[in-house]
């Protein structure tokens, strides 16, 4: 009998997130699943290795529509989650990895902080195809486990990529989907292939200290500007079209230039 597909399933938002659990109700017909997550809210977390002070792998159940699975979680970054499933989780190889379902959208050039984002490329840095997949949800949303968002068509979509990954694979020098789902969606809107936006899609803002011993943070707002926004990009599609954006990423992040070209630049003899 051929061995069902091994599909990891991981998130930043941490093992109690509805997201996780919609992504692997999803994905439960499509093969096993290894389901390791963070322990806690680890969003932004990147591709981070943490200090890790409590090293324990704990054991839990997910619900899923055919009753509870078994899963694991430990107090680590997306990466280091997906790190532990590779190294002491897994009885065989993994064949696809699923970061989601993410609350937030995850485009333009601040993708490397995201840690759904950061699992993706983790696991692709050992071979594994992976998809990142993120919904567009309203900033307030973006650290909670809030029941009020529907993973309903996220989840739709990412079993539509993974299936089709699983049967086969990815395109030659793409090393993992980033899939964007705008809110409002349906399972017959339109996806898209583009790029990761130039752009800053998460702005920055100043926390308004009046002295360096007050206790605020650094806050962001989300800030598209229409002047220069690339029609193939990730926030383009988003936003304004308001598609499904699938960008085909790689671990290669060397700058598309003629090397030799380069050379003679620096060298003083282009």
């Amino acid at each position: 009998m051929t061995e069902r597909p091994l599909i990891l399933v991981t998130n930043d938002d941490g093992i109690d997130s509805p997201g996780l659990h919609a992504a692997a109700t999803a994905l439960v017909d499509l093969g096993d699943l290894l389901i390791v997550a963070p322990k806690t809210q680890r969003t932004s977390a990147g591709r981070s290795f943490l200090p890790v002070h409590d090293k324990a792998i704990y054991s839990a159940e997910i619900p899923l529509n055919s009753g509870p699975h078994l899963a694991y979680s430990a107090e680590v970054s997306p990466a280091q989650a997906v790190q532990l499933a590779l190294l002491e989780l897994a009885k065989r190889p993994i064949d696809l990895c699923i970061s989601g379902l993410n609350y937030g959208e995850n485009v333009g050039s601040g993708v490397t902080i995201s840690g759904t984002v950061g699992a993706a490329l983790e696991a692709a840095c050992s071979g594994i195809p992976a998809l990142a997949v993120s919904l567009e949800t309203p900033q307030e949303y973006h650290y909670s486990h809030s029941t009020d968002i529907d993973f309903y068509v996220a989840a739709y979509f990412t079993q539509q990529f993974a299936r089709q990954v699983l049967n086969d694979g990815l395109p030659p020098g793409v090393d993992f989907l980033k899939i964007d789902i705008p809110a409002g969606a349906t399972p017959q809107t339109p996806w898209r292939v583009g790029r990761v936006s130039r752009q800053r899609y998460y702005q920055a803002l100043p926390s308004g200290r009046t002295r360096l011993d007050e206790q605020k943070a650094i806050s962001y707002r989300v800030h598209v500007n229409p002047n220069g926004l690339e029609p193939d990009s990730d926030i383009h599609i988003l936003t304004v079209d308001r598609m499904v954006s699938v960008v085909p990423m790689t671990i290669d992040l060397t700058a598309p230039v003629p090397l030799e070209e380069l050379a003679q630049f620096f060298n003083g003899t282009g």
